[in-house]
């Protein structure tokens, strides 16, 4: 990179950094497009059920509905870790990510991610990890215990470590 005394923000590292990515790579491109579709497509159509009820009249049951809602997230996330999996694999690796103790971090933030997912989910149940409220299936009350006492989106700061743990190592 060029004299970075000059005003303004330092692009240096951003350079470097995107010597790692190869965003024509099919792999990368796939990846992006399911991490961007699958939440895009299970809020929009909850909210949809929310105002139209029509997946519960299909199903006849607003459970049946959301069982089937959140099977069709479940298969949408084992392809999303699919894609992200083989865009790592196909993507150049940083050397100085490439030893036990990055490798050992990684595995960490896959523990915590980890603990962080299933926790959330035994606490929520099936119908309210996969968007019961949108189906009429509410809780009794509000979800106060482990992780939910540690910190707001548990799943979501689980999710992110597990994704995070996986492109360290």
């Amino acid at each position: 990179c060029a004299d970075s005394s000059e005003p303004g923000a330092d692009l240096c590292v951003m350079t470097r950094l995107l010597g790692y990515v190869d965003p024509s790579d099919p792999c990368f491109v796939a990846a992006i497009l399911t991490i961007t579709f699958n939440p895009l497509f299970w809020n929009v159509v909850a909210r949809w059920e929310q105002r139209t009820r029509k997946l519960s009249k299909v199903f006849r049951s607003p459970y049946l509905a959301c069982y089937s809602l959140g099977a069709a997230i479940l298969l949408l996330n084992v392809l999303r870790s699919h894609c992200f999996t083989q865009a790592m694999l196909s993507q150049p690796k940083m050397e100085s990510l490439d030893n036990p103790t990055a490798y050992r971090v990684g595995l960490a933030l896959l523990g915590i991610g980890s603990t962080f997912v299933l926790s959330s989910f035994f606490a929520l149940g099936f119908t309210g990890t996969f968007l019961g409220d949108y189906f009429g299936i509410l809780m009794e009350a509000r979800v106060t215990t482990f992780p939910f006492n540690i910190l707001d989106n548990p799943m979501y700061w689980g999710s992110t470590a597990n994704y995070l743990g996986w492109a360290i190592m």
